[in-house]
C-alpha cells in the first residue's frame, strides 16, 4: 500500500468518523431528552479530528524518518572495500537505492518471486538483464556487498511500509473509537473542535518560521564545510572564478557578485522609472475604462514564464544591440551582455513595480488630495509634494521587491548575460551572477564532498544575507519616512 492510497483510506475514515459522531450526539441527545451542548457537527468534527491529525502526524514523521533509518542500517553493511577508488559512500549508496527500486520494478512485473529473489547474487546474467529491462544499468563493476545492501534495502523498505499501514490505521481507528465513545450531550464538543484548530493554525503559522530556519540552517553547515576546505579569505576576496573539480580550483565571490550587482542595477534602472511612471498616470490621470484595460494588460508580462524572457533575450534583443550599438561602436562583438540581460530583466519587472505602486498610490487618503487642491497647488504638484511622500514606504517596499527579484532571477541571465565570471564595466561584455553559478555547480553527479560543489552553498548563504541587509535598510528607510506623517 502506498502512502497516497493509506493517505485516501485515512481521509475516507475520517468522513466516516464525521458522520458517526455526528450521528451518536443526536441519538443520545433524543435518548436521554438532554440538550446538546454544541452543535451536531462539533461532534462530528471531534471524531473526524482524533482520526486525522494523529494519523496524518505518524504518517508524515514515518515518511520523514524511515529514509533516514533505511540509510543507516543498510550503509553499515557495505564495507570500505566495496567503494571503487575516487568514489564515496554516497555515491554507493544512491546505486543501492537505484539496484533497490529495480529490484521493486521486477517483482511487481512478475518475473521473479521474492524467494527467487533472495538467492540471487550480483554475478547473475539473467538479473542484469531484468533490472536493465527495468531501467537500471547494472554494470560488472557493481560488487556483491552492494547488490546484497540493495536487497537488504528493499527488504528494509517493505517490512517498514507494512509496519507504518498498521500502525497508522491503529491510530486512525484507535483514537477515531476513543472519540466517539465519549460523546455525550453534555460533552463540550465545540471547544474541542476550536482547540485543534486553533492548534492547526497555530502550527500553519509556524511553517514559514521554521522553514526559514531550516534554509538558513542547512546552508550555513555545509558552508562550513565548504570553509573547512577552502580558504574563506580567497573565497571572499579572491578576484577569480575558476573551478575546477580535478583540483587547484579558484573560487573566488568577487566576479559574480559584480555581475549579479551590475545587471540587477541595469534592470532596476529600466524597471523602477517606467514602472512608477505608470503607476502614477494609471492612478491619477488615466480613466476608469483605460485603467481597467492597462493594468492586466500589464501584470500580464508577471505572468511569461522566465524561459520565454530568456529567449527573447537569446533571440531578439541580444543580436539587435549587438548589430546596432556593440560592433558599430566598438564595445564587443557578443549578443551575451549584461545590456541584454538587464534590459529584458527591467521589462519583466515592470509589473512589480507598477502594480504595488498603484496599489499604494491609490491607498494614499483622497483627504490629503482635497486639502493640496484647496491649499491651490495644481495635480503634478499634489503628485510630486503629497502623493509621492505619502505613499514614499510602499513604493520602497515595491522596489525592494523588483531589486530581490532581479537578483535572484536565473534563466534570464544564462540565456542572455552568458556564464562568463570577470570583473568589467562594459555592459556590452558577457558576464554572470551567483545564481548561474550555483546552478551550474550542483548540475550533474555531485557527491558534496567536494569544495567545487559545496561552494554552491556558500554563494547561496552570501546572497541571502545580502539580500537581509536589503531588507533591513528598506525597514530604516520606511520607519524614518513614515514618522514624518504620523
Amino acid at each position: 500500500m502506498t502512502p497516497g492510497i493509506l493517505a485516501l483510506i485515512v481521509l475516507a475514515l475520517t468522513i466516516v468518523g464525521y458522520i458517526a459522531g455526528r450521528q451518536r450526539a443526536l441519538a443520545r441527545s433524543s435518548a436521554s431528552g438532554e440538550r446538546l451542548h454544541s452543535l451536531p457537527n462539533y461532534y462530528g468534527q471531534s471524531v473526524a479530528l482524533f482520526i486525522a491529525i494523529p494519523a496524518y502526524f505518524l504518517l508524515g514523521a514515518w515518511l520523514f524518518l524511515q529514509p533516514v533509518f533505511i540509510e543507516s542500517q543498510v550503509s553499515t553493511q557495505i564495507p570500505d572495500s566495496a567503494i571503487p577508488e575516487g568514489s564515496v559512500r554516497s555515491l554507493v549508496m544512491s546505486d543501492v537505492r537505484r539496484i533497490a527500486d529495480g529490484l521493486d520494478i521486477i517483482v511487481d512485473r512478475g518475473s521473479l518471486t521474492e524467494t527467487d529473489l533472495a538467492g540471487l547474487s550480483a554475478e547473475t546474467t539473467s538479473i542484469r538483464d531484468m533490472l536493465a529491462n527495468a531501467g537500471v544499468a547494472l554494470g560488472s563493476d557493481v560488487s556483491v556487498p552492494v547488490f546484497e545492501a540493495a536487497k537488504s534495502y528493499r527488504a528494509i523498505g517493505k517490512t517498514g511500509a507494512l509496519a507504518r499501514n498498521i500502525l497508522v490505521l491503529a491510530a486512525a481507528i484507535g483514537f477515531g473509537l476513543w472519540a466517539w465513545s465519549r460523546i455525550h450531550p453534555a460533552m463540550r464538543a465545540r471547544n474541542v473542535s476550536e482547540t485543534f484548530i486553533r492548534a492547526l493554525l497555530m502550527g500553519s503559522s509556524l511553517v514559514a518560521i521554521l522553514t526559514t530556519f531550516g534554509i538558513v540552517g542547512s546552508l550555513l553547515f555545509e558552508t562550513l564545510n565548504f570553509f573547512g576546505m577552502y580558504p574563506a579569505s580567497e573565497f571572499f576576496f579572491s578576484t577569480v572564478w575558476d573551478p575546477q573539480f580535478r583540483g587547484g580550483s579558484d573560487l573566488g565571490i568577487i566576479p559574480l557578485l559584480w555581475g549579479t550587482f551590475y545587471v540587477s542595477l541595469v534592470a532596476l534602472i529600466l524597471a523602477v522609472p517606467v514602472g512608477l511612471m505608470i503607476a502614477v498616470y494609471l492612478s491619477e490621470y488615466a480613466g476608469r475604462s483605460l485603467r481597467g484595460f492597462a493594468k492586466p494588460a500589464i501584470e500580464i508580462l508577471a505572468g511569461i514564464p522566465t524561459i520565454v524572457y530568456g529567449l527573447f533575450a537569446l533571440i531578439t534583443v541580444g543580436p539587435f544591440l549587438r548589430d546596432w550599438i556593440a560592433q558599430p561602436l566598438g564595445l564587443g562583438s557578443s549578443s551575451s551582455s549584461v545590456m541584454t540581460a538587464g534590459l529584458v530583466m527591467g521589462i519583466m519587472l515592470i509589473p512589480f513595480v507598477s502594480s504595488l505602486s498603484d496599489d499604494i498610490i491609490n491607498a494614499v487618503p483622497q483627504s490629503m488630495r482635497d486639502g493640496s487642491y484647496g491649499l491651490g497647488a495644481t495635480q503634478s504638484e499634489t503628485i510630486r509634494r503629497v502623493i509621492m511622500p505619502a505613499a514614499l514606504p510602499g513604493i520602497v517596499g515595491a522596489v525592494l521587491l523588483a531589486a530581490s527579484r532581479a537578483i535572484g532571477e536565473t534563466m534570464i541571465v544564462v540565456m542572455g548575460a552568458g556564464a562568463a565570471a570577470r570583473l568589467d564595466l562594459n555592459p556590452f561584455e558577457a558576464m554572470t551572477t551567483v545564481t548561474v553559478k550555483i546552478v551550474s555547480q550542483l548540475t550533474g553527479d555531485t557527491e558534496f564532498a567536494s569544495p567545487e560543489t559545496l561552494v554552491a552553498f556558500a554563494l547561496g548563504l552570501t546572497l541571502f544575507a545580502f539580500t537581509l541587509g536589503l531588507n533591513v535598510l528598506a525597514l530604516y528607510i520606511v520607519r524614518k519616512y513614515r514618522e514624518q506623517y504620523e
